[in-house]
């Protein structure tokens, strides 16, 4: 069997199990940070707090995030961020072990955490152009968006196993473990230490034209959009706990499975994920049927009778979310130029990951009004009325085809080069 292209590179090979193994750490400890919270207050709304304390980092810093990854060597970016997520991580694990951690201080490590990471993300995204041809980005895509999948089900899975062992603290030292390996690694890749060189202006004006960039692109913003509204309406990973102790009653191990059961569900579609990236000119049908199957699941899961039926419909929420998520992300991976790539993806975390916060809190409050089926059964509507709005009406997601126009590598670079002219002309 041949290799996928993109498999030929070393610095890509090394790249991608670094970010596999970082991401088992950061998965099971955010699943540990949500267990412990409920543990810790009985309270579903009070476990929301932890998505929301996510998106304050989130929302407040991607774009300063995004402007460094543009500005800044973006491998030794990545080590600092990974070098103080791995403290917050040290003294976490030293808190709970001790058993001096209350709930506080866990949403204070998440904001914490997530602050670090909203540098640390655009900076990953932005990265890839340097280790693979810009012909083999979508590849690169398909196949790290599994892989993490992969991370995000062995790191809830060992979640459970070392919370049954020895509690929440016990993960968390495992995830400072994780950070430090990743920081290691970094430091073999032969990358170009700075982005290709710009015009060097204010972090606020490196921000701005990040902005006017996706507003000249209907793709990327409607994507944005579309994003936003999906995790938003439907997040069900807040849940996962009172589904598991209270509803299912099957325990920390139990609740490890079925916060993992996604990403085993990601897993096996990896197959569907890079046939579609490679060969389908549908792309943007195949998003919004699979966003559309995506809210039918998680209706699914909050009206599982038993364990084995829930795992399942969590699995196929994973699975149609690994496509869709995918090909959104190759998309504006591809629609932009690397000179601005990394406030780019800033923006585009801001709905990727700050929309599943903000739904977490806003799942959290609503759950605990009307309890975990209602709230999710109600959510799950959203994304089955989202897409169908987009696929009723002619639009630029519906019609996405996964190829880009002729001449889109220097575009960014001829308006900045026209705008610096004319400054310099006035």
């Amino acid at each position: 069997m041949t290799l996928p292209d993109v498999l030929r590179h070393r610095d890509f090979n090394l790249y991608w199990a670094g970010v596999v193994l970082s991401q088992v750490g950061t998965r099971g400890a955010v699943a540990a940070n949500l267990y412990q919270v409920y543990q810790l207050t009985g309270s579903i709304a009070y476990t929301g707090l932890v998505g929301a304390s996510q998106a304050v980092a989130l929302l407040v810093l991607s774009p300063l995030g995004g402007a460094y990854a543009d500005r800044v060597d973006r491998r030794r970016l990545l080590q600092l961020t990974q070098g103080v997520a791995m403290l917050v991580a040290v003294v976490l694990a030293w808190l709970t072990l001790t058993g001096r951690a209350q709930a506080w201080h866990v949403l204070l490590a998440v904001v914490l955490t997530t602050a670090a990471a909203t540098f640390d993300q655009p900076a990953r995204q932005a990265l890839i152009p340097a280790l693979v041809p810009r012909s083999q980005i979508g590849q690169a895509i398909a196949l790290l968006n599994p892989s993490r999948e992969l991370a995000v089900l062995v790191g809830p899975l060992m979640a459970g196993v070392l919370i049954a062992l020895g509690g929440p603290g016990l993960v968390y030292a495992v995830d400072a473990g994780t950070y430090a390996l990743l920081v290691v690694l970094l430091a073999g890749l032969r990358v170009p230490g700075l982005p290709p060189a710009t015009e060097r202006r204010s972090v606020l004006g490196s921000i701005m034209e990040g902005a006017r960039y996706i507003a000249r692109r209907p793709l990327i913003y409607n994507l944005m959009g579309l994003d936003l509204c999906v995790t938003v309406l439907s997040a069900y990973r807040v849940l996962l706990p009172a589904i598991a102790l209270d509803v299912l009653h099957v325990g920390s191990t139990g609740y490890g499975v079925l916060a993992g059961a996604p990403s085993a569900g990601a897993l096996l579609a990896t197959y569907s994920v890079f046939r579609t990236l490679q060969r389908s000119r549908r792309q943007g049908r195949v998003l919004l049927v699979c966003i559309a199957l995506y809210g039918v699941a998680a209706i699914g899961l909050a009206w599982a009778p038993v364990f084995v039926l829930a795992v399942l419909a969590a699995g196929l929420l994973g699975a149609f979310d690994a496509v869709a998520t995918t090909i959104r992300h190759a998309a504006v991976q591809i629609d932009t130029p690397d000179e601005i790539r990394g406030r780019v993806t800033a923006f585009h975390q801001m709905t990727s990951r700050g929309g599943p916060a903000i739904g977490d809190a806003v799942m959290g409050g609503f759950a605990g009004l009307v309890g975990p089926a209602v709230a999710l059964t109600v959510g799950g509507c959203g994304p089955i009325l989202v897409a169908a709005s987009f696929w009723w009406r002619g639009n630029v997601v519906r019609s996405y085809t996964g190829e880009v126009p002729a001449g889109k590598n220097g575009e960014l670079r001829q308006e900045t080069q026209a705008g610096s002219e004319s400054r310099r002309g006035g």
